[in-house]
């Protein structure tokens, strides 16, 4: 089975049990990877919401899903998605998910909404 891009939001959706975490299954966990960014931005957010630094690190990796390194290549790509996602107001972290995938060819589960339109050669698939 091909890797599996998991955006920030998707993540957070399964770790709070949200609406649209329960379309996160084991077969998509053995396969999933997440940028290093969105890994970050993980971690940060459960830091906002008043865990302690490195229980929210451990949160964030208690999945087991693989961290992929944030690469010059990716940089590069995520420069690149700028012109294609800016009319949809797309941040850094999003872009750089975007560009994991686009790398690795694979697909990107996320719960943002605004993805559903984008065309950037990769399946987006918005759980909820």
């Amino acid at each position: 089975m091909s890797e599996i891009v998991l955006d920030a939001s998707a993540i957070l959706a399964f770790l709070f049990d949200e609406r649209g975490g329960e379309n996160l299954t084991a077969e998509i966990f053995a396969t999933a990877v997440v940028s290093t960014v969105n890994l970050a931005e993980v971690q940060t957010k459960l830091v906002k919401m008043g865990r302690n630094p490195e229980d929210a690190w451990a949160d964030a990796l208690s999945l087991g899903i693989l961290a992929e390194p944030y690469t010059s290549e990716h940089a590069k790509t995520t420069g690149n998605l700028l012109t294609t996602t800016e009319p949809y107001g797309l941040s850094l972290g999003v872009r750089s998910c975007l560009a994991l995938a686009i790398v690795l060819n694979a697909p990107v589960y996320t719960t943002e909404q605004a993805w559903k339109d984008l065309k950037v050669g990769v399946p987006i698939h918005v759980i909820r």
